[in-house]
């Protein structure tokens, strides 16, 4: 699946901040934070922000003191990014080609993001190089769909109504779970793994229609749909998912995923991992170095 492929529109960009990031991604963003040591007077970037959720968590730990921008290649995302949050920066550009110099960050952070890319490895590559001396990478996936126990059944309806394609383009977050290989890439980029957090959270929603309104209707699948597929997806739905059903109909589905941290080395004469020589950037931790 090519990033083209999950072009979101505004009005599911909305329903992605409305629903998808209270339920899930909000509740991820202050623990890849915090694993990235994010603190006031650093310069921080958020990599496929989405509609915002990382970069507003950091851009709150830094206190009015540092920088925060948000980068993302769907214009959709980044219009209700905008709206949500109008004092930040907001830039339109594509993760395998990040238009800032060397060393410009103190942080980079990459949430649910690095699995739409084409080419993780030269991505992180990128992550990297605009990273300052000895800065911080932080990214976080999910773990692999055999760890996903509670979302199997409704990948099981949705190839039943919709087809394996259909699997596919909804089913790339998993694609990146697998921890050795993440740290064998991490390293092919020049960074250096140093910590890993694998934590298990809930995805909460208020009932299953509201799940499927957000699994399917916030993401391209949607409009690759007639009205009577996704009607029979809402109801297998029902019935798939009703072990994980609270009493008062409200839906909680168990998802595991892996924070890594990594350091941004440096070769002799501080070139980066690409053999270029790397910019010198402002430092905002006066432990780090």
């Amino acid at each position: 699946m090519g990033r083209e492929d999950f072009q979101l529109s505004v009005d599911a960009a909305e329903v992605y901040e409305a629903q998808f990031v209270p339920a899930l991604f909000g509740r991820w963003a202050p623990h890849l934070v915090r694993a990235a040591g994010v603190q006031p007077g650093q310069s921080v970037l958020d990599v496929a922000c989405g509609t915002g959720v990382v970069a507003r968590e950091a851009a709150r730990l830094l206190q009015g003191r540092g920088r925060v921008v948000g980068l993302d290649i769907n214009a959709g995302m980044l219009a209700v990014a905008r709206r949500v949050s109008p004092g930040l920066e907001w830039v339109e550009a594509d993760a395998l080609a990040l238009p800032f110099p060397d060393g410009s960050f103190d942080v980079v952070l990459c949430q649910a993001g690095l699995m739409f890319v084409p080419d993780p490895v030269h991505a992180l590559r990128e992550m990297a190089r605009v990273a300052a001396p000895d800065g911080t990478v932080a990214v976080q996936v999910w773990d692999e769909l055999r760890a996903q126990t509670a979302w199997a059944p409704f990948y099981e309806v949705v190839e039943r109504h919709a087809g394996p394609d259909a699997v596919d383009l909804i089913g790339s977050y998993w694609r990146l779970g697998d921890l050795v290989a993440l740290r064998e890439s991490l390293a092919a980029a020049g960074l250096r793994p140093v910590d890993t957090l694998t934590r298990t959270d809930t995805a909460a929603f208020p009932s299953v229609d509201e799940f499927v309104a957000t699994e399917v209707g916030g993401t391209p699948l949607r409009s690759r749909l007639t009205d009577e597929a996704y009607t029979r997806i809402l109801e297998g739905a029902r019935d798939a998912l009703g072990p994980h059903r609270a009493a008062d109909g409200s839906l909680e589905l168990p998802t595991r995923g892996h924070i890594v941290t990594a350091r941004a080395e440096r070769g002799p004469g501080g070139r980066n991992s690409e053999g270029t020589p790397a910019a010198p950037a402002r430092r905002g931790r006066p432990d780090a170095g």
